[in-house]
């Protein structure tokens, strides 16, 4: 099942509700740059996300140096952005808001 990738207008009404990210134009794709205290609590965000992309079959583009994890999403099938890249940087962002509770 293909999946389209989302308008400007569709990412940029998602973006309200996904702090932190943002768009890279030239990748077409949602981007996001994480600091956290220290590599093992990096190591341990990235653990995280590995899982949960694996699960949703849908992984993420990144980079890490100690405490920070570069973050791109983007659906390379569909050419650009999609829900299912909506739906990685969702999650991210709510193992982010559990750490700090």
């Amino acid at each position: 099942m293909a999946i389209g990738k989302l308008t400007p207008l569709q990412i940029g009404t998602a973006l309200t509700d996904l702090p932190g990210w943002a768009v890279d134009a030239d990748k077409m794709a949602l981007y996001r740059e994480i600091r956290l205290a220290d590599f093992a609590e990096t190591f341990a965000l990235m653990t995280r996300i590995a899982l949960a992309a694996e699960k949703a079959d849908h992984h993420p583009e990144w980079s890490n140096v100690y405490n920070r994890l570069s973050i791109r999403l983007t659906t390379h099938e569909a050419g650009g952005i999609t829900t299912r890249d909506l739906a990685l940087a969702e999650a991210i962002n709510g193992f982010l808001s559990e750490k700090r509770e």
